[in-house]
């Protein structure tokens, strides 16, 4: 196995292990919206995305990847926003 190959290999094995936590990350988004419409609070916390992008930044290791990574979280959280807006408009219905 060439070296190209094998750290394809290692990719494919971690982008694995990131659809389960994707997975798990979205379960959690479900209860997230489901206390938000009990509560009648709004979608977006402009606030807790600040604290959640500078508390997970900080777990970072490697200084250089600090702005893809940020990148990366804001990215999640627009995702599970726009799921948010799904399932709320599933329950308007």
């Amino acid at each position: 196995m060439t070296k190209l190959e094998e750290a394809r290999k290692n990719i494919n094995e971690i982008d694995a292990e990131i659809a389960k936590l994707f997975e798990k990350r979205m379960m959690a988004v479900e209860e997230v919206i489901a206390y938000k419409i009990e509560n009648n609070l709004p979608i977006f916390d402009e606030g807790r995305e600040k604290e959640v992008l500078k508390h997970n930044v900080e777990k970072l290791n490697n200084e250089k990847l600090r702005l893809y990574y940020e990148e990366y979280l804001q990215m999640m959280m627009d995702i599970s926003k726009k799921y948010q807006k799904a399932i709320l408009n599933e329950k308007k219905e």
